[in-house]
């Protein structure tokens, strides 16, 4: 029998009111049950807000520091040999993942909940002399919002998951929190974490929707007056649609979206280095990350020893990581366009096994196709060689997004230099396009990729407090 995964509302998990009240969850390389997961109604949705609610003024209102020391056990807890199993397995069953994958996920989280509760010391104001009336004294403090609707993907369930409730709980906020439908499990893992950790009930609530009614629940949830912004990472697709219910109520949202990484190799970088980092950023979890190297912009001088080492690299790789099945056609299907237009294929058939894709390479992309300008999510890159440092900006430049990139140079004059110029909200300089620093995370400069941060500036209110001077002040023209 699959396991069930229920709703936790309020600290307590409790089946759903909805009929029929669970759908089943596939391995998407087996197609076997592997779970399943209770469907949240609307009665359920709103059972979870206004459990979100009335914890918010008590959470609120502790400390930092108690906060802060609610991560750090929830980060030893993570650490032992129970969650690690869980994390993996789950992520195995669910998502068809390498056990590989798992275990980077296991100790990503350790150290991001680490991090995240150092950032406990951000929570402070200022104090500065009123520079309008003399002898006033103005105070500011970083406050919590309120009630913070949540969604996270399943492609890195455990640590999107963290990234996107993290920092929002540790500023006093409180959660309802969105599992995808393809990982309920391996998310929900965070729900018995943080309340073994000393979490208060109804600080965190995790629903699960079924996919043909989340568009109807999710637009009530953010609706619900309660709820005071949306925290979202995953397509940019779903992210525009969230994006415009929010905008009915004018609430706002954080959202880290797509990314169509460029890969920038000039004439005198480490070919065999960056070839390394280009396959890593690539075919890791089969293409499937918004950091993904997908394109790559090199100087025709190495163009050829890059293709070729590249492509030495990925006959080695044998594709059995997961893939989204709703994915596969659209990744061939943008192939087949670019190889109709005049694309050249390296490696690859463009065939695929079921959900599975093996390693693409292609060259003579033209700038206009869409395996240039959309994410393909997939394991999939292309090349594009060019005569300049200038071109090869320009050409890093031409698609929407704007999350993460690399620029690979042993010069640190031209390091410094180009870097800047290149618009994406992270730029590894010979590192590869996947990599996030925890106090900042990755962030896309919007359109595409998105906006807003997971971090403490945007979780909190800055407000302001103005005490005036004891004694009459006058008011011209009319007392």
């Amino acid at each position: 029998m699959p396991p069930l995964i229920k709703l936790f509302i309020n600290g307590e998990y409790r089946p759903s009111s909805s009929k029929p009240p669970t759908f089943e969850v596939l391995n998407p390389f087996s197609h076997q049950v592997v779970g399943l997961c209770s469907t949240t109604s609307s009665r359920d949705c709103h059972d979870a807000i206004e459990a979100a609610n009335k914890a918010f003024a008590s959470w609120e209102n502790t400390t930092p520091w108690q906060r802060r020391d609610i991560f750090l056990k929830a980060a030893d807890l993570i650490s032992t040999e129970k969650y690690k199993q869980a994390l993996i397995t789950g992520q195995r069953e669910e998502t068809a993942a390498t056990d590989g994958w798992g275990y980077g996920q296991w100790v990503i989280a350790q150290n991001f909940l680490r991090t995240t509760a150092s950032m406990a010391n951000e929570l402070k104001g200022e104090s500065f002399v009123s520079g309008s009336v003399a002898g006033a004294q103005v105070v500011t403090q970083r406050r919590a919002l309120g009630v913070i609707l949540a969604i996270a993907p399943w492609n890195a369930a455990l640590t999107l998951t963290l990234r996107t409730i993290a920092v929002p709980i540790l500023c006093g906020n409180t959660i309802v929190f969105k599992c995808s439908e393809l990982s309920p499990r391996s998310q929900a893992i965070v729900a018995d974490l943080f309340a073994e950790a000393g979490l208060p009930p109804g600080v965190l609530n995790i629903i699960s929707i079924s996919r043909e009614t989340a568009p109807e629940l999710t637009a009530e949830i953010i609706a619900h007056p309660m709820v005071r912004k949306v925290a979202f990472t995953g397509s940019e697709r779903v992210g525009r649609i969230l994006a415009m219910e929010a905008a009915k109520f004018l609430k706002p949202c954080v959202l880290e979206l797509g990314g169509k990484a460029p890969v920038v190799v000039l004439s005198d970088a480490n070919i065999r280095e960056a070839a390394r980092s280009i396959v890593f950023g690539a075919m890791a979890h089969s293409g499937q990350v918004c950091m993904s190297a997908e394109r790559v912009i090199v100087h025709q001088d190495v163009a050829e020893q890059l293709v070729g080492e590249v492509k030495r690299l990925c006959e080695g790789i044998k594709a059995g990581d997961p893939s989204n099945s709703t994915s596969v056609p659209n990744v061939v299907s943008m192939m087949q366009e670019a190889v109709d237009g005049g694309a050249r294929l390296v490696l690859g058939d463009l065939k695929h096994e079921g959900s599975v894709v093996q390693p693409h390479l292609l060259v003579d992309v033209d700038v206009g196709m869409r395996l240039w300008k959309e994410e393909s999510f997939g394991p999939v890159t292309v090349f594009m060689s060019v005569n300049t440092i200038d071109d090869a900006v320009e050409m890093a430049n031409t698609t929407t997004y704007s999350l993460s990139a690399a620029l690979w140079t042993t010069n640190v004059h031209s390091a410094v230099a180009v870097a800047p110029h290149i618009r994406a909200g992270v730029t590894s300089v010979n590192g590869p396009t996947f990599h996030s620093e925890a106090y900042v995370g990755v962030v896309g400069l919007g359109r595409s990729s998105g906006y807003g941060r997971f971090d403490v500036e945007n979780f909190t209110d800055k407000r302001l407090i103005i005490s005036h001077p004891d004694w009459e002040r006058p008011y011209p023209g009319l007392l």
